[in-house]
């Protein structure tokens, strides 16, 4: 699937698009799509994916009324 758009590049931006142009001898939808999929693929390896970690605290709480949860476990003062 293509997408036809305008967009407005900083001149970073711009400049990086046109050097990659330059050395690669690519037109502009080109270079812009290549320097947005390596950007994805750094950014993906630099996060990895998160994982919650828990702990058994030997604490049940019924959490479907927030309100009641609050008291029961900072007390009646936390209004």
């Amino acid at each position: 699937m293509s997408v036809r758009t305008t967009v407005n590049l900083a001149d970073d931006v711009a400049a990086a698009v046109e050097q990659l142009r330059r050395e690669r001898s690519l037109g502009l939808s080109e270079a812009i799509n290549e320097l947005a999929r390596s950007g994805l693929t750094r950014q993906a390896e630099q996060h990895p994916h998160f994982v919650q970690r828990t702990h058994k605290l030997g604490l049940t709480v019924d959490v479907t009324d927030v309100a009641e949860a609050l008291e029961q476990i900072e007390g009646p003062a936390w209004r």
